[in-house]
C-alpha cells in the first residue's frame, strides 16, 4: 500500500475521497466505490500503486487519439480498478476485478522507471493510461508521467471524465492529451448503467478544454440506449458549442458485452446516421469506430475536404499534413503534431 493523495479525515476516523467526484466517505477498514482505496485509521491508501494488470505497445489511434502523433506508438499500462460501473465494459475482467474478487489485488510489481525504462525502449512516444480508468491509479500514473515528461515523451488519459478538478489540477502540467468517454447525454443512462452522473463529466470537459489538454471524445451506441436522434444531435451540439467543432467525436460500435450481451450489434445505419447528425451540428472530425475499413477512419480539412490523414483501422495509410496544415488550401488541422 502507498499513502493516497487527495482525501481528508473526517470525524471517527473516517476519510472522504476527492480524487473522483463520487467523493465517498469511507469509514476505517473500509474501501472507496474503485474498490482499490482504502482506510487504515483515518489515512487513506492507494492499494494498485505499481501494481500493473496490463502493459502493451499500441498505436495511439487504438485509444482511439487521431489527431494526437498519429501513426506513433504509446506505451499503455492499467492497474486493476474503476470508478465507473458500466454494464456493458469492454474491460470488466480488470476493471471490476475488486468487486469480483475483493480479496485480491493483482498485478505486476513494477516501478515508474521501470515504465518509462519499456517506452523508451519501445520506441513508444507517449505513455497512455488506459484499460481501466486511470484516475483510480492516479498516484502512479502522475509519478509515471514526471518521468515521462523529463525524458521528452508525452502522456494521455483514456478516461470516463469522472476525476475532481483537484486531481486535474495535479496532473494538467504533465497531461499532453486525453480521450473522454461522453456515454451518453442523459442522467438516467448514466445512472443506470454506470452508476454515476453526467453533470461532473461535462464540467470536466469543459474545464479540460480550457486546461488546453488536447481532448478527444468517445461515444459507445448502444442500441435502444442512447441512440435517440435527438441525444445524438445534443451531444453533437455540446462539443461545438461548449467544447468547439475541431474537438474530435468517435462513434463507436457497440458489441454485445459483460452484461449487456442481450444487446444487439449496434446497426452501421445507426452509426452513420450519428456521423451525419455530426456533420449537420458543424463538427469538423467525426469518426466512425470498431468497423475497421470505412471511409470515416480518414481525416478531412473541413475547409476543402481534401484527404489529410488516411487510415485503415489503427494503422496510418498516409499523412499529408504539412506542419499542422491542409496540403492543398492550407487551413490549420487542429491537433498535436509534434
Amino acid at each position: 500500500m502507498k499513502l493516497a493523495l487527495l482525501y481528508k479525515t473526517l470525524e471517527e476516523n473516517k476519510v472522504r475521497c476527492h480524487l473522483c467526484n463520487h467523493y465517498c466517505i469511507i469509514p476505517p477498514g473500509k474501501r472507496g466505490l474503485c474498490g482499490v482505496r482504502q482506510n487504515e485509521e483515518g489515512v487513506l491508501y492507494t492499494l494498485v500503486y505499481g501494481k500493473v494488470i496490463a502493459q502493451h505497445v499500441d498505436p495511439i489511434e487504438k485509444k482511439p487519439l487521431y489527431h494526437f502523433l498519429p501513426g506513433s506508438s504509446s506505451y499503455s499500462i492499467a492497474t486493476i480498478g474503476c470508478n465507473f460501473r458500466c454494464s456493458f465494459c469492454q474491460n470488466f475482467e480488470i476493471s471490476q476485478y475488486p468487486h469480483l474478487y475483493p480479496q485480491d489485488i493483482p498485478g505486476r510489481p513494477l516501478t515508474p522507471k521501470d515504465i518509462l525504462k519499456a517506452t523508451l525502449q519501445s520506441n513508444s512516444k507517449s505513455i497512455s493510461y488506459t484499460y481501466t480508468e486511470p484516475t483510480v491509479f492516479f498516484e502512479f500514473a502522475l509519478d509515471c508521467a514526471k518521468l515521462a515528461v523529463k525524458e521528452g515523451l508525452k502522456n494521455v488519459f483514456v478516461s470516463n471524465g469522472y476525476m475532481t478538478k483537484e486531481a486535474i489540477e495535479l496532473i494538467k502540467p504533465y497531461l499532453h492529451g486525453i480521450n473522454v468517454d461522453l456515454k451518453a447525454f442523459t442522467e438516467g443512462f448514466y445512472q443506470r448503467f454506470c452508476k454515476a452522473k453526467l453533470k461532473p463529466v461535462l464540467e470536466n470537459l469543459r474545464y479540460i478544454k480550457e486546461s488546453q489538454i488536447w481532448l478527444e471524445i468517445t461515444t459507445l451506441i448502444i442500441p435502444g440506449e442512447n441512440d435517440d436522434e435527438e441525444e445524438l444531435r445534443n451531444i453533437a451540439r455540446f462539443i461545438r458549442d461548449e467544447l468547439g467543432p475541431e474537438t474530435p467525436w468517435h462513434i463507436s460500435r457497440f458489441y454485445p458485452h459483460f452484461k449487456m450481451l442481450h444487446k444487439p450489434y449496434t446497426p452501421i445505419e445507426t452509426l452513420q446516421k450519428a456521423y451525419f447528425i455530426g456533420k449537420e451540428e458543424g463538427l469538423y472530425y467525426l469518426y466512425i469506430g470498431n468497423v475497421p475499413g470505412n471511409e470515416t477512419e480518414n481525416t478531412f480539412c473541413p475547409k476543402c475536404n481534401a484527404l489529410v490523414i488516411e487510415r485503415y483501422g489503427y494503422a496510418v495509410i498516409k499523412n499529408n499534413l504539412r506542419e499542422g496544415l491542409c496540403p492543398q488550401c492550407s487551413f490549420k488541422i487542429d491537433g498535436v503534431w509534434s
